[in-house]
């Protein structure tokens, strides 16, 4: 019996193992080489490296343009997720309700859902020719004379950031409305039901029934994001001139990490200190969406 429940232990730690190489070559390892990194004068075109302690660190601190980047992160992530989480808690509430009983969720959830499909290079490349200085934006307001002269929107620093927020929440709210119905679509109806019998409406309801059943989603939702923000660069990246233009408006961690990363010298020990902060600053968040959204006794 002893040697039959060894055998079965055995083969459960043996289809486990192929993920747990994969972790530790491309999961752990360049997290530890990225903390090593970050204390040392490592460039691309030189091959003797040393250890420099908290330099590149308070370097950063010092750095107006690194400042800048961590509030232009947290600024797009925040105003992009905010009506992403909304928008995407109403029409999941519609389209799950009882009472409205919604013909075609179905429907409505994959065309939602279709944004999140495309590629971020295609969609930055659609939208730098939809409002750039020739483009159909620019052709429409002129036409229609609402504009006196073709615009560089893109040259503009509230138009650039307002452009990049509305394509993070055009993306990725299908998403967050697909697991904000699965999680709804889990929950009991005879609780609602035996709610209503008691005179409840429907804001008690969702107060009270389906946002506390709805938080290991939300815990999901909320922490992914995070993750998906901290690390915004595509998008940013290629809608402009790649350097987080016009005048550092839209520059975010990841973007300064890579500018460091490919400069002249190819900073590695620099660009490592930008994503060793970027992983603290996200684990710090993330571990407190999860003592606040934790189930409470």
């Amino acid at each position: 019996m002893l040697q039959m429940k060894f055998k079965q232990d055995h083969y459960g730690y043996l289809f486990i193992t192929p993920f747990i190489i994969a972790f530790l070559i491309f999961g752990f390892y360049p997290v530890v080489n990225t903390l090593y990194l970050s204390f040392t004068d490592t460039t691309l075109m030189s091959k003797q490296v040393n250890i420099v302690g908290f330099k590149n660190f308070t370097n950063l601190f010092n750095d107006d343009i690194f400042m800048n980047a961590v509030k232009n992160t947290w600024l797009l992530w925040i105003l992009n997720f905010i009506p992403q989480i909304g928008v995407a808690m109403v029409l999941s509430v519609w389209f799950t309700s009882l009472r409205l009983n919604i013909k075609g969720a179905g429907i409505w959830r994959a065309i939602f859902f279709l944004p999140n499909l495309l590629m971020p290079a295609s969609i930055a490349a659609l939208f730098f020719s939809l409002f750039g200085y020739y483009g159909p934006v620019n052709q429409f307001l002129v036409r229609m004379e609402i504009l006196p002269e073709a615009m560089q929107f893109l040259q503009n620093q509230n138009i650039a950031r307002t452009l990049v927020i509305f394509i993070q929440w055009w993306m990725w709210f299908g998403a967050t409305i697909i697991l904000l119905m699965a999680g709804m679509t889990a929950i009991p109806e005879s609780l609602y039901e035996s709610a209503m019998m008691d005179g409840a409406t429907e804001s008690q309801m969702f107060w009270n029934i389906t946002i506390p059943l709805l938080k290991p989603i939300l815990v999901y939702l909320f922490v992914t994001s995070l993750v998906g923000g901290m690390q915004m660069f595509d998008i940013p990246y290629l809608l402009t001139d790649g350097r987080g233009s016009p005048s550092g408006s839209i520059m975010t961690n990841n973007i300064l990490m890579y500018l460091k990363f490919s400069s002249s010298k190819g900073h590695i020990g620099a660009a490592s200190s930008v994503g060793m902060l970027v992983f603290i600053m996200t684990c710090v968040f993330a571990f407190g969406i999860f003592y606040f959204l934790r189930e409470k006794d």
